[in-house]
């Protein structure tokens, strides 16, 4: 039996202290990006898990399309990654104003 011989770290430590693997990133060829796994994508490169020519093979990706993640991730964290942004709350209204009837010219 042939083993492939691969000069990338099987495992790395991230910045947070957690450990990430290959098998932490999205499978080849995947086709529907959540936030998640972009943010997989990108920590695996940085990391060195994976090159940024490999991530672009393997994922069908461009080099603008990488470089938006890495640009919301590092802007934005997770959150950048999001493919629609949250609307913030609308302010709720507060208690109407009474109006003081003989002010404003009532009877």
């Amino acid at each position: 039996m042939f083993l492939r011989r691969d000069d990338r770290p099987r495992v790395v430590t991230l910045p947070d202290g957690r450990p990430m693997t290959r098998d932490d990133l999205p499978p080849a060829g995947e086709r529907r990006w959540v936030a998640s796994r972009k943010a997989a994508v990108v920590l695996g490169v940085e990391a060195g898990l994976l090159s940024r020519d490999e991530a672009f093979l393997r994922y069908d990706l461009s080099e603008e399309e990488y470089a938006q993640w890495v640009h919301g991730a590092s802007t934005h964290g997770a959150e950048g990654l999001r493919a629609t942004r949250r609307m913030p709350a609308a302010p709720t209204p507060g208690p109407v104003p009474a109006v003081d009837a003989d002010a404003a010219g009532g009877k």
